[in-house]
């Protein structure tokens, strides 16, 4: 169990900030993580690793000489938002580019590629690469589907050493690739985490059981089986990785037995020991090997292998020199005369006074987004218990950061006299940018195409909410993929935009027909309850949360039904 907490809320921030107290000479805070204390030289590619927090020593204890030039830190296993990934990756720009990778999350893969559009934009050439070495969680001729888990560590750890050998952006990236391409872990968990401020671990393991094939934000296993003595553990992660050996490989591999949190040190090392006699006997030299906690999943009691399989550029990268807070090879050097990491943070965005029409529309949205607020507050407990079922449990926290965040930025915006598209854009970016992971970035986009419609200047009438609503389902569906029936909150939403579009074109009151639109979103949310996953986290357990509703599909029903009682009480 998780106990040393302040606030729950901001326990990312707070340990952020006592890790870098902690290794002033290696890391400096910037908004959205960390990056060198010392500067890096000019024309040296900077490698940005990141993801949720909860896994230490990944992924700001990675950054340092050799490894990454800064890391990208969301909330508790979920994912940055496109402007900490964009803040970051400013910071460690040399001008030579920036390689940012992580995970194979929705929420990551969302987040990092609206930053590297961002960062693209303004000039800085920057590229992607997704972790994709968890086994169990997709076959093997669905590999891009596959999440990363331990394997992060060996990717990362290949790109820093070529970003530091002085390769370009294109070298960086290809080393990228190919250490994923050769990078495989299976895991294997014995009890769950337990989330800063929660009573109860997102998932236990049944006495005398083991979950095979875990996830490391705090996912139970794909499948239970009967817990195994040391050696017969071993030969179940050996077997499966050597059954996923990349053709024309050779026998020298690069080893990782990772510890999640609450799995020992001395347990590790006697497990460690039998990993080593099958890769022996399999014809294996395994090239210094790591043994200890590195990719980890706060208090989790479970274990993974990674094997990367090497070739003479990927086994110079691995061993090559590193010096960073949670992994080195090096002491620590000397302080240079480098000058500090900058603190970049994007622009913000200007306001657009409304006429008196707007913000009279820009007075009841916000009305709305209050409204929002409480509600979803006072559900944030039950929609976490809900997403647990089969994910990380992290949706209600999510959705109470993000509404936080933009009725703060809603009332900055409404202060300044703005518009019901200026006041409702800052609103959607505050939600995107303070609540990361995928529910937030959606919202954030769905909430912006709809402000885009209802404009700074004269009634926000149905036909502008109608089209909005559209823009807003078009642009969820675009950004994310998902359709109808995959189970997630276009589940909700879609039949939400239906009802309300048709409702406004027969004449229908525009309030009335959202009452009727909202009821129609309640209905869809609670038969996701029958479907199975198709896309996110929960895919890899898709059996598990058949029975359950899906909890974006829940929270996006409750928003409606409560903006609808708040525009009928206004009517």
């Amino acid at each position: 169990m998780t106990r040393l907490f302040d606030d729950p809320e901001r326990f990312s921030e707070d340990q952020l900030r006592g890790f870098a107290a902690a290794y002033p000479r290696h890391v400096a805070v910037v908004p959205g993580g960390v990056v060198r204390a010392r500067r890096p030289e000019a024309g040296r590619v900077a490698v940005v690793v990141g993801g949720g927090s909860g896994h230490y020593p990944a992924f700001s204890g990675l950054v340092g000489e050799g490894l990454a030039a800064g890391a990208v830190v969301g909330n508790i296993f979920t994912s940055p938002s496109a402007r900490q990934a964009e803040s970051v990756a400013r910071a460690a720009d040399t001008g030579a580019g920036v390689l940012l990778t992580f995970g194979n999350y929705a929420g990551d893969r969302m987040n990092f590629g609206m930053a590297q559009a961002r960062l693209r934009d303004a000039g800085i050439d920057t590229r992607t690469v997704r972790v994709t070495d968890d086994v169990a969680s997709a076959p093997a001729d669905r590999r891009d589907e596959r999440r990363g888990i331990a394997g992060d560590f060996t990717v990362f750890k290949v790109a820093g050493a070529a970003a530091e050998e002085g390769l370009d952006l294109d070298g960086v990236e290809a080393a990228a690739r190919h250490a994923n391409d050769r990078t495989y872990s299976f895991g294997i968990a014995f009890d769950g985490c337990t989330m800063p401020g929660a009573e109860a671990p997102l998932f236990t393991v049944p006495e005398g059981q083991m979950a095979v094939g875990l996830g490391i934000h705090g996912e139970p296993g794909v499948r239970d089986a009967d817990m195994a003595g040391a050696a017969d553990m071993a030969r179940t992660l050996v077997d499966r990785l050597l059954a996923e050996r990349p053709e024309g490989t050779g026998p020298r591999v690069a080893a990782v037995l990772n510890g999640l949190g609450a799995t020992k040190y001395e347990e590790l090392f006697l497990l460690w020991g039998h990993v080593a006699d099958g890769l022996g006997e399999a014809g294996l030299t395994v090239v210094r090997p790591e043994v200890g906690e590195l990719v980890t999943s706060l208090d989790m009691a479970a274990c993974s292998l990674t094997l990367m399989w090497l070739d003479e550029d990927l086994e110079r990268w691995w061993c090559a020199d590193a010096d960073a807070p949670g992994f080195s090879r090096l002491p620590l050097p000397a302080p240079s005369e480098r000058d500090a990491a900058p603190t970049a943070v994007p622009s913000e965005r200007p306001v657009t006074e409304g006429d008196p029409e707007s913000r009279e529309a820009a007075e009841e949205t916000l009305k709305v987004l209050r409204a929002l607020r409480t509600a979803l507050h006072s559900a944030a407990t039950e929609l976490g218990r809900v997403d647990a079922v089969a994910g990380d449990g992290d949706h209600g926290r999510g959705m109470t950061k993000g509404i936080d965040a933009a009725v703060r930025a809603a009332e900055a915006a409404a202060s300044r006299q703005a518009g019901a598209r200026s006041l409702l854009s800052a609103a959607a970016d505050a939600w995107a940018d303070e609540a990361g992971g995928t529910s937030g970035v959606l919202w954030g986009v769905a909430l912006r195409a709809l402000a885009e419609k209802l404009g700074d200047e004269g009634r926000a009438d149905g036909v502008r909410a109608a089209e909005g609503a559209r823009a807003a389902l078009d642009a969820v569906t675009s950004l994310g993929g998902a359709k109808p029936g995959d189970k997630t909150l276009v589940d909700a939403l879609a039949p939400l935009v239906d009802v309300f579009t048709k409702g406004v074109a027969r004449g229908t009151d525009p309030r009335s027909a959202f009452a009727d639109a909202a009821a129609a979103a309640t209905q869809a949310a609670e038969d996701t309850a029958r479907l199975t996953p198709r896309l996110g986290r929960a895919r890899p357990l898709a059996e598990r949360s058949v029975g359950t509703p899906d909890a974006g599909a829940l929270s996006l029903a409750l928003c409606a039904r409560t903006a609808a009682t708040v525009l009928g009480a206004d009517s």
